[in-house]
């Protein structure tokens, strides 16, 4: 396995990690910023106000892009598997 055959699995390894990561952590950041303005209009700074609509919304896109991020990580894993014979030769 030459250097930038490392590299690149390891470039690979962390777009995927990214790209797995985004829905959940971008909906975490909507809810909390809307959640966040709704506390500063009301004046209501209750600190579990915030937890249970983020822990509602992150579970809903996490069933919905569920599937999606299965099928990247999946196909990831077989180019790895496939790669391989390839690597070690």
């Amino acid at each position: 396995m030459s250097p930038e055959d490392f590299i690149a699995l390891a470039r690979q390894g962390l777009e995927l990690t990214i790209l797995l990561s985004l829905p959940l952590l971008l909906s975490a950041l909507v809810t909390g910023l809307l959640v966040s303005v709704f506390q500063a209009a009301t004046q209501i700074n209750e600190m579990t106000l915030s937890f249970i609509p983020k822990l509602v919304v992150m579970f809903a896109v996490a069933v919905l892009a569920g599937p999606w991020m299965l099928q990247l990580l999946a196909d990831y894993t077989r180019r790895l598997f496939e790669s391989i014979p390839r690597l070690v030769a």
